[in-house]
């Protein structure tokens, strides 16, 4: 798949377009606040998504620098870091 946010934010913003388009929300305005429902829910999978990725990365610059530090909750066992 070769999508990045950026086509995820136009996409969004086509989205948005339509239902501030009369004529499409005249025609069936329930399906189109459905659709404008799930693909706010995809979206923001992915939004999540890239985030942990971000977040992942950063972790692993900070590991390499030896600045890293692991939560309490993910530690395993007594005195892992």
């Amino acid at each position: 798949m070769k999508n990045k946010l950026t086509d995820l934010n136009n996409h969004l913003f086509v989205q948005l377009e339509r239902l501030m388009d009369d004529d499409i929300m005249k025609e069936n305005p329930d399906l189109e606040i459905k659709r404008a429902e799930a693909v706010t829910k995809v979206a923001d999978s992915i939004i999540k998504n890239a985030n942990l990725s971000l977040q992942a990365y950063k972790y692993a610059d900070e590991w390499k620098t030896g600045n890293a530090k692991v939560p309490e909750m993910l530690r395993i066992g007594a005195g892992n870091e």
